[in-house]
């Protein structure tokens, strides 16, 4: 049986208490939901003497939708409310169908859209027990100095495994931060570090408040496709957001962004490219769709650093990117089987 270490559980009511207690002890780490920090602190990938709990925190929790169509997402609002809130699946289909495939149902109850767009990265090296990976010799990572994905490896490529980080990135999200020195909002495109390490330029007294949505335009459509062995509870083995708006029938604007490759996500503008200006009620439509997903497996290189053989992976980028741009058309919902 894996027991969780001792550690001091702080449970502060406001949003200047939590960060005053982040800056306080140097190595606290925020408990939202519990679903991803409490299993790392099992396998002693973390050991924190300290847990700051956002449960109490007044003003963290719930969808509040602006007269001007934007949406603000409080960062502890859970992934099961996401899924299902009406106005996220009107207005933010691919963000509503990312969530609602993220886990298993008990785990969407408890786990949150902000501890899942600040998901540690994953490898099948680092995301074992500590007996596991002392045997191992450790990684690079945590505890040791060898990358087991790529030989000779320097730099540690363990990877996003955030459902909902490429469909956030379709729409152009913002994050509300704040620390002891006021707040900040970032575009989520900013957030993300190419290391696997620590992905995130976010200081550790740094505390996510909120995600916000920009309106999206009346022929907006979106989906979410993720590639997994079984039906419910993996992480994606690969990921992809899909964003058109139409005028009419064409596309004024495109989006495809891709999680489950590297370090951070992967924002596909080569695939975009190609489908602004479609008449998706011509023939040209199939023909863009083929193209997406071919210029997709060029730019896509999953590598052995998640679970499923990576070959594999990369033979499903243009089956995902092909199955999401027409469930997007069709909004036939979340893209999920093999």
């Amino acid at each position: 049986m894996l027991r969780l270490p001792k550690f001091a559980l702080l449970e502060p009511r406001t949003v200047s208490e939590a960060v005053q207690l982040l800056a306080q002890h140097a190595d606290a780490r925020v408990v939202a939901g519990g679903t991803d920090i409490l299993v790392n602190m099992k396998h002693e990938i973390e050991t924190p003497s300290t847990l700051v709990s956002l449960e109490r925190v007044a003003g963290l929790h719930g969808v509040r939708a602006m007269a001007d169509g934007r949406i603000t997402i409080g960062a502890m609002t859970r992934l099961a409310e996401v899924a299902t809130d009406e106005r996220i699946r009107r207005a933010h289909p691919a963000l509503a169908q990312a969530a609602s495939l993220v886990a298993g149902p008990q785990l969407r109850d408890m786990g949150t859209l902000g501890g899942n767009v600040l998901l540690d990265t994953r490898c099948q090296w680092i995301n074992q027990s500590f007996f596991w990976r002392q045997a191992l010799g450790f990684c690079l990572k945590k505890d040791g100095t060898k990358c087991h994905v790529v030989e000779g490896g320097s730099k540690c490529v363990a990877a996003a495994s955030n459902d909902t980080a490429p469909a956030l990135m379709s729409v152009d999200a913002q994050l509300r931060i704040a620390s002891p020195r006021g707040e900040r909002v970032l575009p989520i495109d900013e957030l993300w570090l190419a290391d696997g390490i620590y992905n995130k330029k976010l200081e550790r007294d740094e505390l996510l408040v909120a995600i916000e949505l920009p309106p999206t335009p009346a022929g907006h459509r979106g989906a979410y496709g993720k590639l997994r062995e079984r039906g419910s509870i993996d992480f994606p083995l690969y990921g992809v957001a899909v964003r058109l708006d139409l005028q009419g029938t064409t596309i004024a604007r495109a989006d495809l962004c891709a999680v489950a490759l590297q370090a951070r996500p992967l924002r596909l503008s080569k695939c975009a490219e190609i489908l602004v200006g479609v008449d998706t009620a011509s023939s040209a439509w199939d023909t863009a769709v083929d193209a997406c997903a071919q210029t997709a497996w060029k730019l896509c290189h999953p590598m052995p650093n998640i679970p499923g053989d990576h070959e594999w992976r990369r033979e499903m980028v243009p089956v995902y990117v092909k199955r999401t741009l027409r469930a997007a058309l069709a909004a036939t919902g979340p893209v999920h089987h093999v």
